[in-house]
């Protein structure tokens, strides 16, 4: 389905890259399009890239819906390729 979904910021590169992380999973992602983000940090991903920050509560009420819904486990296995 290819979803934008809220992770945390683990850790940042120099090269505008940053390692972010959700439910165990890790992920190198982009994140050019984004200014002065911080280890703690999260972002909406999509596709590679961090959109934008989000504060912590809307990550974890956005993550809660998509659980319910049922697509975060859709979501989650996508960005591992299905090896989660």
């Amino acid at each position: 389905m290819c979803l934008a979904i809220p992770a945390k910021v683990a850790e940042l590169s120099g090269d505008d890259m940053a390692v972010v992380a959700l439910e165990g999973v890790k992920k190198k992602i982009s994140t050019a399009l984004v200014e002065d983000l911080e280890v703690g940090d999260y972002v909406l991903v999509h596709v590679g890239y961090a959109l934008h920050k989000v504060s912590p509560e809307e990550a974890a009420r956005t993550l809660k819906m998509m659980a319910a819904a049922g697509v975060l486990q859709e979501e989650l296995e996508e960005i591992t390729g299905g090896s989660q």
